[in-house]
């Protein structure tokens, strides 16, 4: 055989060796088991601006984000190759020539100078959590490398790592290394920043900038000057702090996650930054406050429903307890007197009332149940406009008799709110708080009034479709309440002049509930204050501890308040004399065929007595009525011009007499006997 012919049966069986070797290496790579490649990320809840506004962990306690390449900065991610793995978008999972680069250099220095390990390597060090101290260990990250390689795009793996690269503690992931560590996206690094986080995986703990500054200072120096990037002196030190991830709105974070346990990412209507100034102003109404006292608020814009700020209590801790992780915006509580707007409104639609007819504040009984003022005076006659404004409680219950209870609980309920019933059924106390409403329903309540007199529901959702209005009272209802509400003065010390904000506090029986809700022309605000256990707290008022958190939340939305609407056209604006005649002074329909409280009454002898005839007549007493009297017996005149308020009346036969009393202005009574 030639020379030529053997090295090329040498090359022949040379090249059959590699390939046969080529084989069984791909072959010993498309075995490869992967571990499961699909990263559990925590879920997210998001404001209207897509601002973060809570990040839950993953199963086992870890922080880690959904990341997508398009939310890195890019510069980022050639800084990161450009450090760790030159040649990524080149290999096939192992860099042979960095490999053996720092083989040569571990054994010429008796040390690991420099790592050979890519960023696919890394990943598949991560995904089955091995360590890289053996020579069996680094066969299996190579060996994982290349199947990942073949299975995914270099993208894939990339976006792989930047889920699970350590951050120290419990941080996983860039995404939640950039928030915890520097407050920001990952979209808007530093190249400082981005130095750190590119050094901080290969020693999370050891190079955390919180517990070894110096350590996470050398690091990152070391990125830069590899990168030959000059430090800027400038530059901010490396943080001294880890940061806690965002805990804004949590009561709902932690609603919408229970309701869809599914979703990753919550869209909200929330305002994240007026959100964290109602958390702020929760707590300081709670400050200087008895053990136990909570307090919720929320804000909404009444033209659209979104619902802009979401306070369940004052911190979503332990603090107080579990009281701080109760949400007290859902809770079922009494609204005191917040509905009294409602009553009213109802009552000028029905025609019962006008803001300027006159009312009587007078003691009065319906059956059992006799309503007192808060402060146990009455007014007597007053307007309605007063009485809403002063918050009496004998005006609303007149009005909520005639309207009756189920209209009342009807309104409410086209208002888009549901009340609920402690005993099943209503009664006139329902007026004064006698029926469960939560805080959401109660704002709910008046940004209908505000729109109105139409509801639109409320929402934190903002791809809900939108729901049909409903109109629960009339345009000119609505605005001639909110134009009383709107004439209360403010608290002492409110920026909001009177005429700015229509509001109406509360406090419920026994001094469980403080409330105060209100609106301008664009928002709608609701507080309350109180136990979530129920509790009395003695002298909460509505008006004294709500209604300044009130004005103080306003004041956080805008310093220019959206004016309240003009009266509609046909508002009928009119004072108490120049009303309709029957809309001048309010009578119950049992009053217009009752007896005029000056008409004569016969005390003696009372209606339906049985009386032994004595020889010497039946005595008669009288009480009211105008003088000269008139007595008749059975029809028929007795005693005529009558100047006393008794007399004797010459009855003697057995049986049944009818006694009537007519006085000079024809008013009449009478009762009827029986003479035994």
């Amino acid at each position: 055989m030639s020379r030529s012919a053997g090295l090329l049966v040498a090359l022949v069986v040379t090249l059959g060796l590699a390939a046969h070797g080529r084989d069984r290496l791909d072959a010993w790579v498309d075995s490869t088991v992967l571990p499961p490649v699909l990263s559990e990320v925590g879920v997210e809840v998001r404001g209207r601006d897509g601002t973060l506004l809570r990040a839950f962990p993953v199963e086992d306690g870890r922080v880690r984000l959904a990341t997508r390449l398009d939310q890195v900065d890019p510069r980022f991610i050639a800084m990161l190759i450009a450090y760790e793995d030159k040649r990524f978008y080149r290999h096939g999972g192992v860099d042979l020539r960095a490999t053996l680069r720092a083989s040569v250099q571990a054994v010429r220095y008796g040390r690991v100078v420099s790592g050979g390990s890519t960023l696919s390597m890394q990943v598949a060090r991560l995904l089955e959590n091995s360590g890289t101290g053996n020579v069996s260990g680094k066969l299996r990250q190579m060996r994982l490398a290349m199947a990942l390689e073949r299975r995914l795009s270099k993208d894939e793996i990339l976006t792989l790592y930047l889920h699970h690269a350590p951050y120290g503690g419990a941080i996983e992931g860039l995404r939640a290394a950039s928030l915890m560590w520097f407050g920001k996206e990952p979209k808007r690094l530093t190249q400082a920043e981005a130095a750190l986080l590119i050094a901080l995986p290969q020693s999370p703990e050891s190079r955390r900038p919180d517990r070894h500054p110096d350590a996470a200072r050398k690091a990152r120096a070391r990125v830069l000057a590899r990168l030959d990037l000059a430090p800027d002196l400038r530059q901010p030190d490396v943080p001294l702090k880890m940061r806690n991830m965002p805990q804004d709105a949590p009561h709902l974070a932690a609603t919408l996650r229970r309701d869809a346990p599914l979703v990753l990412r919550h869209g909200t209507t929330i305002d994240p930054q007026l959100q964290r100034q109602m958390q702020a102003l929760a707590g300081r109404a709670v400050a200087g406050q008895a053990a136990g006292v909570s307090a919720a608020i929320l804000v909404a814009d009444h033209q659209s429903g979104d619902v802009l700020a979401y306070v369940g209590s004052p911190a979503f801790n332990a603090e107080n307890g579990a009281l701080g992780f109760v949400d007290m915006t859902t809770a079922s509580r009494s609204p005191g007197s917040t509905l009294k707007p409602l009553i009213y409104a109802l009552a000028f639609d029905e025609g019962l009332v006008h803001p300027d007819t006159l009312i009587n504040d007078a003691p009065v009984a319906f059956g059992r149940y006799a309503p007192q003022n808060f402060d146990g005076q009455f007014r007597g006659m007053l307007t309605v406009r007063d009485a809403l404004t002063l918050s009496l409680n004998i005006p609303p219950v007149l009005l909520t008799n005639e309207l009756g209870p189920a209209r009342l609980m009807a309104g409410l309920r086209r208002a888009g709110t549901q009340p609920q019933l402690p005993a099943g059924q209503a009664g006139l106390a329902v007026a004064l708080g006698g029926v469960g409403m939560s805080l959401r329903d109660l704002v709910q309540l008046y940004a209908g009034i505000a729109q109105g007199g139409q509801s639109l529901p409320l929402r934190t959702d903002p791809n809900r479709a939108e729901a049909a209005l409903q109109r629960f009272v009339s345009p000119v209802a609505a605005w001639q309440v909110a134009h009383i509400l709107a004439g209360i003065a403010p608290p002492k010390g409110a920026a909001a002049r009177a005429g700015e904000i229509a509001y109406k506090t509360g406090t419920s029986y026994g001094y469980r509930d403080a409330w105060s809700v209100g609106f301008d022309g664009r928002h709608v605000v609701g507080v309350w204050l109180g136990r979530p256990d129920g509790t009395p707290v003695p002298g909460a008022f509505g008006g004294a501890l709500a209604a300044p958190v009130l004005f103080e939340a306003f004041d956080r939305i805008s310093t220019r308040r959206t004016p309240l609407p003009r009266p509609p056209n046909d508002a009928l604006i009119l004072g108490t004399a120049n009303l309709p005649e029957p809309l001048r002074e309010f009578r119950s329909r049992d009053a217009v065929f009752a007896a005029a409280p000056d008409s004569p009454v016969v005390t003696f002898p009372p209606d339906g007595a049985v009386l032994r005839r004595s020889g010497f007549g039946v005595p008669l007493k009288l009480r009211a009525g105008t003088l000269p009297l008139t007595v008749l017996v059975n029809g028929a005149p007795m005693i005529t011009q009558l100047n006393a308020r008794d007399a004797v009346l010459p009855l003697e036969d057995a049986g049944f007499t009818r006694i009537s009393v007519v006085d000079a202005q024809g008013r009449s009574t009478s009762v009827e006997i029986r003479l035994d």
